[in-house]
């Protein structure tokens, strides 16, 4: 045979192998499909019988999908595995995040640290219940990801858990997490623990941990006075007239919650401080903002003129914010006196 013929026969046998390939396939969603149907309708039978049975093709395409992803998540091999819990992450639902639940136990560490982020959206205290296990996985990679899949739950009942890792994980990386997932959940318990990682001289290596501790006290202020989570430092770096800020649960939040009082002071000194990272200035700065306080005025201003740009127009919202406070306390005070 001539090396031309080879090559026809050799093509030939690789399409007839996708062809079998795409076949098998196609076969496999057919009986998907059809145990999806028997799967509806003797789940709704008892409910239904002896009345109009309709099962809509949107029932039928997520019973076959979840039937899929099971599949891949009881006997795929890793990578499988770790594709069917991305897929399920992006469904973002609670019934796809009940079919990840299984995977938290898998012998892989890999698969296990995938599935974290996928049983986030089921409900709080289910999603913390499974999740809270893995903060004592031995390997840290599940650790760390346990912790920030937790802030993204947002459940103020695992703070303690969260703190236990903070004070005692011997991996700082996974700190640096539950560090994060404290300012996400937005709890004032948190506070002073996260005042404590600023009051050390700054190390190298910790950088990553002081600019995320400085964040979070921002981002608990944040979250207590206006319930929103998401933080932008400053908004946007719009011109003044497109910044719009929140109207305020507590218009003098340092006298409400005196936890802010001592991060206060220390935030201050972190700004002033000429050994500190650039990045964990600008991340102070913010949370000044945030917290609201007349004290923090002065080293605001110190740093309106910075090189530092970021710093210089964080400075600058911080101020607005806190004289946003100045005027509603005043109002306040006004409406009493009438």
């Amino acid at each position: 045979m001539g090396k031309g013929a080879a090559a026809k026969c050799a093509t030939r046998r690789v399409r007839m192998a996708i062809t079998n390939y795409e076949l098998r396939i196609t076969s496999l969603k057919r009986k998907i499909n059809i145990l999806a149907f028997l799967y509806l309708f003797c789940a709704s039978a008892g409910n239904s019988f002896g009345q109009d049975f309709v099962v809509t093709q949107t029932q039928i395409d997520w019973i076959a999908e979840e039937i899929f992803l099971k599949r891949k998540i009881q006997s795929g091999d890793n990578e499988q595995k770790r594709d069917a819990l991305l897929q399920i992450r992006n469904l973002k639902t609670e019934p796809a995040s009940r079919i990840a639940i299984p995977a938290l136990r898998d012998k892989s560490e890999i698969v296990r640290a995938t599935a974290a982020f996928s049983v986030i959206f089921l409900p709080k205290d289910e999603a913390s219940n499974v999740l809270i296990p893995l903060l004592n996985d031995k390997k840290e990679l599940v650790r760390r990801e346990a912790a920030y899949a937790l802030g993204k739950v947002r459940n103020p009942s695992v703070i303690n858990p969260l703190l236990q890792i903070l004070q005692n994980d011997k991996i700082l990386d996974v700190r640096a997490a539950s560090v994060v997932a404290l300012g996400e959940i937005g709890d004032v318990s948190a506070v002073a623990e996260l005042a404590k990682i600023l009051q050390r001289k700054p190390k190298d290596e910790e950088e990553f941990l002081r600019r995320s501790a400085a964040r979070s006290i921002g981002q608990i202020a944040q979250i207590i006075q206006t319930q929103e989570t998401e933080v932008l430092t400053p908004e946007n770096y719009l011109p003044d007239r497109f910044n719009s800020f929140k109207k305020l649960k507590y218009p003098n939040l340092i006298e409400i919650f005196t936890e802010f009082h001592m991060a206060n002071d220390i935030l201050i000194k972190t700004l002033q401080n000429p050994r500190e990272f650039d990045d964990v200035k600008r991340e102070a700065a913010f949370a000044l903002g945030s917290i609201r306080d007349e004290s923090s005025i002065p080293v605001l201003q110190a740093n309106l003129n910075s090189k530092d740009y970021y710093l210089a127009e964080i400075s600058k919202e911080a101020l607005e914010k806190i004289q946003f406070a100045k005027n509603a306390r005043n109002s306040k005070k006004l409406e009493g006196n009438l």
